[in-house]
């Protein structure tokens, strides 16, 4: 590790030691955040993979159903059925802090008398897939508004992850090691300037005396 280009003095090894303390006490710091903000990724992953797995079993048995309700049906019946959105769906974003990251919370408006009746169709001509299809799309939608919130702080938080690696590293292997090794050199050259000086000190005596 190559040292600081600095000049040998009292005076900079003292300016050397303080930054070294400082640099200590933030790789420190850095090292708490980082592990707290896994601790909590490893939580929403966690969160996240379950919910995935419900919402993709749920929508794949959703569609399976549609494609029977669809091979079935007239084609026309099920364009105008879906033709027209059955809801509004609105969203109110606000954050939360976790360890100065902010991820979203989404607040999802939509009506939930949809929820209990989401299309209106006679069932003359529609069959029982329509029905578990359409029922099934439904049912998943607030998972599928949670998984979209959990996901995107996943991501943020992912993000500030490597941030916070990035700096830690950089500080353990190259900002630390190089300023104790130039406090090092410092050291050593002031002893042997100190050693130089005793021995010209001995010899002006001994030429003295002489």
């Amino acid at each position: 590790m190559a040292k600081l280009d600095v000049q040998a003095t009292r005076m900079e090894m003292s300016h050397l030691s303080d930054q070294l303390s400082t640099a200590k006490r933030g790789h420190k710091l850095l090292k708490d955040k980082r592990d707290e903000l896994m601790r909590q990724f490893i939580t929403l992953i966690r969160k996240n993979n379950k919910l995935r797995k419900e919402v993709e079993e749920e929508m794949v048995n959703a569609m399976k159903a549609f494609r029977l309700a669809n091979a079935s049906l007239n084609e026309n019946f099920i364009e105008e059925l879906f033709i027209l959105p059955a809801a509004d769906v609105s969203l109110e974003m606000a954050k939360k802090n976790i360890m100065s990251v902010s991820v979203p919370i989404m607040n999802f408006q939509y009506d939930e008398d949809f929820l209990e009746a989401p299309l209106e169709y006679g069932f003359l001509n529609s069959n029982a897939p329509l029905d578990q299809s359409i029922e099934g799309f439904t049912n998943v939608l607030p998972k599928l508004l949670e998984l979209t919130e959990i996901e995107k702080s996943c991501q943020l938080l992912s993000d500030e992850i490597e941030k916070t690696r990035r700096r830690v590293n950089a500080l353990e292997y190259m900002t630390i090691p190089e300023l104790e090794e130039t406090i090092y050199y410092i050291r050593m050259k002031l002893e042997e300037d100190e050693r130089a000086g005793v021995t010209r000190m001995i010899k002006v005596k001994n030429m003295r005396n002489d």
